[in-house]
């Protein structure tokens, strides 16, 4: 076992708008009654599987709105943070507090062959890294219920993880 480490992506905490989303046949994206009922679902789930000595990278868009609400939020969630910077993400405000312990740009596991990023990397960007002569998986967020691109991809969006977040080796597995 690697260990635990955990990841996930666009958890989006407090977001109310996201909830008003529909995918393509009218489906609502998030089927939650509430802001509150979604936030605590994703820390229940969370909380589920991470343990407090655990890594967590969080592969972008944390959260919206209120930074006091998320900051009374946030510790509520196990493990030991890691920021992979979304799209979504105040930089200046999640790497200047105590949320997470590393912020990257872009997070390589060369021992697991992923290469981890907010959003999905081009095709012609990923067929260019190896490591030790293997193909990288491309392990991204962004998406949201959308599906990942052919190939070596893996979402971790959180609509495509039942709200919860996966160990790093269920990410190597096809």
């Amino acid at each position: 076992m690697a260990g635990n480490i955990w990841v996930i992506s666009d958890t989006h905490f407090n977001h109310s708008n996201i909830l008003t989303s529909s995918d393509k046949v009218g489906k609502p994206v998030r089927a939650f009654s509430s802001v509150e009922e979604m936030n605590e679902t994703m820390i229940d789930r969370w909380n589920s599987v991470v343990k407090p000595g655990d890594k967590v990278y969080h592969l972008g868009d944390v959260f919206f709105g209120d930074k006091e609400a998320f900051s009374k939020l946030w510790p509520r969630l196990n493990g030991s943070k890691r920021l992979v910077v979304g799209n979504h993400d105040d930089v200046k405000y999640l790497s200047g507090g105590a949320f997470f312990k590393k912020v990257f740009m872009w997070r390589a596991f060369r021992d697991f062959g992923l290469l981890m990023t907010h959003v999905p990397v081009h095709e012609s960007t990923l067929g260019e890294v190896r490591f030790d002569g293997r193909q990288v998986i491309n392990v991204h967020g962004h998406i949201h219920q959308n599906p990942s691109p052919e190939g070596p991809y893996r979402c971790v969006c959180v609509e495509q993880t039942n709200y919860t977040p996966v160990h790093i080796e269920e990410l190597t597995k096809k």
